[in-house]
């Protein structure tokens, strides 16, 4: 009986958006243990804490499924960045690039650097890596993915041809290890030097062990570009086998001569849905973000850059203008940047929402912690898709809106007790004012702090409140469900 609980807190009177899509209603919150005990009308149950939530949504955590905060999260761990925007739980590890179990013993190699320091890179295996979030216990739940690309590192000596038997071997060795120890699947991204050269039989090899281990699989593909379509099968390909779920890492169709192809895209997904399992995640953005490639920067399409180590003076100017600057090609220019990072505004705006939009996509902010002048999406991601793309544009529902940032994502990389509110499952939860949520990141001020998110808790502790960090720090390591 709700009259026998005895929570810590009550949230009163708010619209529940419980996480499974299913319509909002007004209901009592009851929390207590770090655990949801009670939703529903609770007006007999009295709490030492009690909020008046009327006019307020009352949400799950947001989990941003694709982060690449493998290092953030222990040298910075109150994560302003991500609990600000009501994000409670992070995916790290993305795109085959994971800070564990890796060791650099020089310098860190490109893409790596996206993540952090030489000195941030100490975890040979995944249990040091565990270890060390539950030590410095983050703001938010960090939940962990196993780069490829780490393991080529780690295992081979020669990372322009495929894995022989000995090497997927040793690969598989850390990847079991890192399962067993609750890392949520493997990530690839084949896009990336270090894993260019894995072919379909290294990378299956690894997928058939994180299936019988009943992990995911998640991936950055070769090629989002004009080889778009081909890359989408060889992922299909690695998956099907086992029947191993697939996550298609921030879809799009890049480049001006691929806008359009969404429909195309979402169609072979569609198609390969009808068979195995798959998924996708997205940003809200037209601009995607990574370090500066020669290649990327085609005179076609605006690049900003976002730091540049040997020319920091340049970060926030466009390539074009640099290029013009120098007397140069833009793909000249890029080459004098590097090593940096930069926005690409490669996106159409009509893919994008229509990918966004698909019952299969998640949201995924792919945000670069480190970058000096970071992509607004680190910041912006969740209120803009609630707010901007929601409320304003009605692409879809609040209700739809939150299911894919809560109950799809907790469902797809098997964080059972996240993504819903209902009795028993972890008190992760945002309250926030669907009539005022709207990010305020831009790309000449991407560190604005978002409006609407009233209140975050994360496993029933207050994390945000009013506009700035409050209380404890009390995130968790997240095993998969059923593991550890």
């Amino acid at each position: 009986m709700a009259s026998d609980i005895q929570p810590d807190l009550v949230l009163r009177g708010g619209t529940v958006i419980d996480g499974t899509g299913a319509p909002g209603f007004t209901a009592d919150v009851a929390v207590g243990g770090g655990r949801i005990l009670a939703v529903g009308d609770l007006r007999g149950v009295r709490a030492a804490q009690e909020i008046d939530a009327a006019g307020r949504a009352v949400a799950p955590g947001f989990i941003d499924v694709h982060t690449h905060d493998d290092l953030a999260c222990l040298t910075n761990p109150d994560m302003v960045a991500k609990v600000s925007q009501g994000v409670t739980s992070v995916v790290v590890g993305n795109c085959g690039i994971s800070a564990a179990p890796l060791c650099f013993a020089d310098g860190v190699e490109e893409p790596f650097n996206l993540l952090g320091a030489l000195g941030d890179f100490r975890y040979p295996d995944f249990a040091a890596y565990r270890a060390a979030v539950e030590r410095v216990v983050p703001r938010v739940n960090v939940g962990a993915l196993v780069g490829h690309s780490a393991l080529r590192l780690m295992c081979m000596d020669d990372l322009g041809r495929p894995a022989d038997a000995r090497e997927c071997g040793a690969m598989g060795d850390l990847l079991r290890d890192a399962l067993r120890n609750g890392a949520l699947g493997l990530s690839s991204g084949v896009f990336y030097a270090p894993g260019a050269a894995a072919d379909i039989a290294e990378l299956t090899c690894l997928a058939h062990l994180v299936a019988a281990e009943g992990g995911v699989y998640t991936a950055h593909i070769r090629n989002e570009y004009d080889g778009v379509a081909d890359a989408l099968r060889e992922a299909f390909a690695v998956t099907a086998a086992d029947r191993l779920p697939l996550v298609i890492s921030h879809h799009k169709c890049a480049g001006v001569r691929n806008w359009g192809r969404s429909a195309e895209t979402l169609g072979l997904i569609d198609a390969a849905r009808a068979s195995q399992p798959v998924f996708m995640d997205c940003y809200p953005y037209n601009a995607g973000s990574t370090v500066i490639r020669a290649d990327l920067a085609d005179g076609e399409i605006e690049v900003l850059v976002n730091w540049s180590e040997p020319h920091p003076e340049m970060a926030g100017r466009t390539m074009k203008d640099i290029a013009i600057e120098w007397g140069c090609t833009q793909a000249e220019a890029a080459t004098r940047l590097m090593p940096g990072g930069a926005s690409y505004f490669q996106i159409h705006e009509e893919d994008m929402r229509r990918i966004l939009s698909h019952e299969a996509c998640m949201v995924g902010s792919d945000g670069l912690p480190n970058d000096p002048l970071p992509h607004p999406r680190l910041w912006g991601t969740f209120p803009r898709v609630l707010g901007r793309y929601s409320r304003d544009l009605g692409l879809f529902s609040l209700e739809q809106a939150v299911h894919r940032m809560t109950g799809l994502s907790a469902a797809t990389f098997q964080l059972g007790d996240r993504g819903r509110i209902a009795p028993g499952m972890a008190a992760d939860i945002t309250v926030f004012d669907p009539a005022v949520i709207l990010d305020r990141a831009t790309y000449s001020d991407p560190k604005a702090i978002a409006a609407g998110i009233d209140l975050v808790y994360v496993n029933g502790t207050l994390a945000w409140a009013d506009g700035t960090l409050a209380g404890e720090r009390a995130g968790r390591f997240l095993a998969r469900s059923g593991c550890c």
